[in-house]
Parts: structure tokens; C-alpha cells; sequence
């Protein structure tokens, strides 16, 4: 039997604001998180906001990639995207249908500083603080990133971008206007969102914006990255003035499995170049020195400067881990030496490791495997290496093929396979918790279909449906088991039929059929 709906924060029931057309396919979960358990969803400012040239916004790197033939598929970019800047109304009606605790954004910094430095642009600060506004008036704590790859063209230009050791000190300054500006009422700052795709992706591999093949610049870019993290952690110390203001990172940091024990050493070498060029500076301190041994052929480190480890190695108040997928290495046999590269493949020394594709793992639309135990582990093994900082999960979410049908009249996205995700990896992070990790909160990715990078408008993320050429937001099935989960705490289940007998879609009438999705790992 279908349980009661639970009241939203307002005293609303949850099922008056515009998700009836799902009703009858969950029902209430027996697995109860904190009350204070902060639920959420997060966004990019390139991937939603479009309006790339309205309101006083600069180019940032991110245009110019997508702008450049054969860098994004079907020759995507973000001049649209989901016109969040233009229906931003629109998007807090449905966040506050969703019964958000919080919500996680990205500041486009080219639009707020076009060039980089020096003019504020005025209107587009305005936009954000009245983002932030309308967000509190919802009960909506505000969630914010700084730096989420889309780098101002002009500082790229005139400095190497995080090539640039000025670029870390522009970032300071940035940090500064933004403290100053929002930090009397954002909740969580988030100084950068996984800078591994910002200097490795971005300048090692060619995969992301702007398009480097070196594999020296990616470290070089990796060690701006941490440098101006702590630039960042030290101005907005200075600025911020909420009392329960917290500052953290979102890293990607990989879960790695080595295939066989044999190949210990493959999962050792990655974890250093993956995870270790960030954790090591950012929380410890200091490089680790096989990283440094490791990535010698590359690079003297001779750009790590005395003192930058000190600033680097600032205090955090929590620590933000975005999870997709387990990485499953092992050992290259055909390695040699000179088959290294110097740039153009995934991370220096790529070569001498090889990922598995485990065949008995179900997988999602980017050929990600599913494993929600590894975030499990991955959550527990983290509160244990970093005892006493609280951690968030930043990012965890889906890619599936999604299709628009008829249901009562109504349209809607029954996305059974997303809406398993989320319950498995939620549950999973509850498991985590009470394990024993400091884990505080959870933001799915994402809350709108969006532009997916150089993967283009293919993957869809989204808990909610974006009609590309109309713009139009459909809530799917997922969206609806979301504002439940917030709304009561407690995790709600899919009915029983949902998977063995759900209702038979070819027979509904179908609006929209997606294309197919694009297999791009973010993680290239």
C-alpha cells in the first residue's frame, strides 16, 4: 500500500507541487538519515546558464573550446545551454518543489570579472547575489564554487592560464570580490570543483578546455591549482562573515582497484597522479615523493616555490568528494619506456596502466560501471585517512537514455534506472555513516539536463528534463523520488513492479526520444 506523502519544510504536502503525475510509483522507505543530513543539487555555470554574451559576461576558455571545430561532439557549446540565466525563476519554483536543503552553484568568473581581474561587471555580481537571495527565501542553504573550469579567455591569454602562477593570485583577488560580496549569506564555498579535469584534462590530454597536450603543463597547472586553493581559503577567511559559513574543495577523488594483488603498484601510480597531486598539498602539505619520482621525466618541480606548500595547506571545514565510478586498474604488460608520451593521453605516464571494464557490472549511459559499494568504501576509507573533517558527497549521479511519454495525461520521464542509481548510492552513503564516516550531506548531479561538456548535449544527468529546442523543464520519476528523500529524511523505494512489470512505455505514445548517448569519460 502506498504510503502518505510527507510535508515539505513549508507544511505542504509534497504531492501538490506538480509531481502528482508519479504518484503510486514509490513508496516510504524504513532507512531514516539525520535531520540534519543536508540533501541537495548541484549545477555549473557554463553548463546551464547559456547567455554567454548577455549581461556583461567575457569569454571564458570554455567558449572558445566549444567554439573551436571538432572539440565537442556535434559541435556543442554552452551559448544556451539550459538558459538557466534567462529562466532562473522557473528553475527555484522547481528546486523548492524538490524540498532542497541546499543548492550547489557555480559563479561564471568571466561574469562577474570579465577579463579576469581589475572591473567588477556589476550586473552580473547581481545576478548571483540575487540567486543567493531567493535561495535563503525558499529555505534553500546556498552552495558555491568557484572555479568550475571556465576560466576568463583573457587571463588564458595573458598568462597561460593555470600555466600562469599570476592566474593563482588573480584567483585570490576573485575569491576576495566574491567573499566580500556573498559572504554574509552563502552557507558552503567551494574553491575549485575537481581540478584534476582542470589542469590534466584541460592541458595534458587535449580532452577539455583549453586543449593542452603537455603533460609538464598539467602538472605545472596542478600545482596553480593548489596554490590558488589556498589563496582562495585565506581570502575568503578574511571576508566572510556568516558565523556557520563552511569553505572546502569538491576532488574528484578516484576509488582505485588494483585488478589482481599483482597489480598494487598500477593502483600506487595512479592514485598519486589522480588523487595524491592535490590531497598531498591541499591536506597535508606536501607532494608525496613518489609522485614526485614518479613524474620526473616530466617535469624538476622547479616551479614549486619556497612557501607555496604553507599556503597551499590551508584549513578546511569540510572536505567535498564527487563519486561516479570505481577505477579498476592493473599493469600494462606491453609497456616500455620509450612508449611514453610527453602530452596527448589521459595523465603522465599513462602508459603503464591499463583500465579494466569489469563485464559483470551493470552500466550507465557513459559506460560507467555501477558499483555503489565502492562509494561506500570509498566515504569510510576517506574519514579514516582525514579524521575529523566532516565530508560531503559534492556529485553523484547518472547518465541514462531518457525518453518523454504520456502517463494520465500527463508528460513525464519514468527513469527507473536513474532513480535505482540514486537509491542504491544514497543508501549506500547511509551505510558509510554508520560505518562510522564523517559523511554530512548529499547533492545529486544534476539538478537540470545540461551541457556535458565535450561529450555535448547527449548525456542527460539531469533529475529534471530539458527540452533542448524549446527549453521546456519536465520533472522525471527521479526528480519526484528526490523531493520525497528531502522532504522526509528517510529513503523512499521504487513500488515492486517498477522493475519486473513496469508499465509498458512502447505502448504510450513517445514526444521525444533521445539521441543516443555519447561514451565520454570526464575522467580522460
Amino acid at each position: 500500500m502506498n504510503q502518505p506523502l510527507q510535508r515539505n519544510r513549508h507544511g505542504h504536502m509534497t504531492d501538490a507541487k506538480g509531481l502528482t503525475m508519479y504518484n503510486g510509483l514509490l513508496d516510504a522507505g524504513h532507512i531514516d538519515l539525520p535531520p540534519s543530513f543536508i540533501l541537495g543539487a548541484a549545477t555549473a555555470a557554463y553548463q546551464i546558464e547559456g547567455g554567454a554574451t548577455e549581461g556583461g559576461r567575457g569569454p571564458s576558455i570554455w567558449d572558445t573550446f566549444s567554439h573551436t571545430p571538432g572539440k565537442t561532439e556535434g559541435g556543442a557549446t554552452g551559448d544556451v545551454a539550459a538558459d538557466h540565466y534567462h529562466r532562473v525563476d522557473e528553475d527555484l519554483g522547481l528546486m523548492d518543489a524538490l524540498n532542497l536543503t541546499a543548492y550547489r552553484f557555480s559563479i561564471s568568473w568571466s561574469r562577474v570579472m570579465p577579463t579576469g581581474e581589475g572591473e567588477v561587471n556589476a550586473e552580473g555580481l547581481n545576478f548571483y547575489s540575487r540567486l543567493v537571495d531567493s535561495l535563503l527565501a525558499r529555505g534553500i542553504q546556498p552552495v558555491v564554487t568557484l572555479n568550475h573550469w571556465d576560466l576568463p579567455q583573457a587571463l588564458e591569454d595573458k598568462y597561460g592560464g593555470w600555466r600562469g602562477r599570476q592566474t593563482a593570485f588573480a584567483f585570490q583577488k576573485y575569491a576576495e570580490i566574491i567573499g566580500a560580496a556573498l559572504g554574509d549569506r552563502v552557507y558552503i564555498w567551494s574553491t575549485h570543483n575537481e581540478p584534476w579535469n582542470n589542469s590534466f584534462s584541460g592541458y595534458g590530454s587535449g580532452a577539455f578546455a583549453p586543449g593542452g597536450t603537455s603533460h609538464e603543463d598539467a602538472l605545472i597547472a596542478a600545482h596553480h591549482l593548489n596554490l590558488s586553493h589556498g589563496l582562495a581559503v585565506k581570502a575568503l577567511r578574511r571576508t566572510i562573515t556568516r558565523i556557520d559559513a563552511q569553505i572546502s574543495v569538491a576532488l574528484n577523488i578516484f576509488r582505485v582497484a588494483a585488478e589482481t594483488p599483482e597489480d598494487a603498484e598500477a593502483a600506487r601510480l595512479f592514485d598519486a597522479v589522480a588523487n595524491r597531486v592535490f590531497t598531498g598539498p591541499m591536506l597535508k602539505g606536501e607532494y608525496p615523493a613518489d609522485l614526485l619520482a614518479d613524474t620526473q621525466r616530466f617535469t624538476d618541480w622547479s616551479f614549486v616555490l619556497p612557501g607555496d606548500m604553507e599556503i597551499s595547506h590551508q584549513p578546511i571545514d569540510l572536505l567535498g568528494v564527487n563519486y561516479y565510478e570505481v577505477m579498476h586498474v592493473r599493469l600494462n604488460p606491453a609497456y616500455a619506456p620509450e612508449t611514453e608520451k610527453d602530452g596527448g593521453t589521459a595523465f603522465p605516464g599513462s602508459e603503464r596502466i591499463e583500465f579494466v571494464r569489469r563485464g559483470d557490472l551493470e552500466r550507465t549511459g557513459m559506460d560507467w560501471g555501477i558499483e555503489p559499494q565502492g562509494l561506500e568504501d570509498h566515504l569510510v576509507a576517506l574519514s579514516a585517512e582525514y579524521p575529523g573533517l566532516p565530508i560531503m558527497v559534492m556529485e553523484n549521479g547518472a547518465a541514462f537514455s531518457d525518453t518523454i511519454t504520456s502517463l494520465n495525461g500527463n508528460n513525464v520521464v519514468l527513469d527507473f534506472d536513474r532513480t535505482r542509481f540514486l537509491i542504491e548510492h544514497v543508501t549506500a552513503t547511509d551505510r558509510a555513516r554508520q560505518r562510522g564516516a564523517n559523511v554530512v550531506g548529499y547533492l545529486v548531479w544534476s539538478l537540470l539536463d545540461n551541457f556535458e561538456w565535450a561529450a555535448g548535449y547527449g548525456p542527460r544527468f539531469g533529475i529534471i528534463h530539458v527540452d533542448y529546442d524549446t527549453l521546456e523543464r519536465t520533472p522525471k520519476l527521479s526528480s519526484h523520488w528526490f523531493s520525497q528523500l528531502c522532504a522526509s529524511k528517510t529513503i523512499p523505494t521504487l513500488r515492486e513492479f517498477s522493475f519486473d512489470n513496469r508499465p509498458d512505455q512502447s505502448r504510450v505514445p513517445t514526444s521525444h526520444t533521445e539521441d543516443a548517448l555519447v561514451a565520454n569519460r570526464s575522467k580522460d
